[in-house]
């Protein structure tokens, strides 16, 4: 189970295997069951796991530069 999908930073990175599966899953419930949307579930997840990773790191950088920041402010305070 994925998390929500219709999220703009979700469906901008990942559309084309959103609709990939969406399109999988209209086909029908034994082509679900069967596992034939398995390679577009896989491929999904391993979007959405990329653009996980992607928005950490950037998050990771901006939480490094603030606290440089921070610092910064605290050590002239202390001069």
């Amino acid at each position: 189970m994925h998390v929500p999908l219709n999220t703009p930073e979700k469906e901008a990175a990942c559309s084309e295997y959103i609709q990939a599966l969406i399109q999988c899953h209209e086909r029908g419930l034994m082509t679900r069951l069967t596992g034939g949307c398995n390679d577009q579930k896989q491929a999904l997840t391993m979007c959405l796991r990329q653009e996980r990773i992607d928005r950490t790191t950037r998050n990771r950088e901006k939480s490094k530069l603030l606290n440089a920041k921070k610092q910064q402010a605290w050590d002239s305070l202390d001069e």
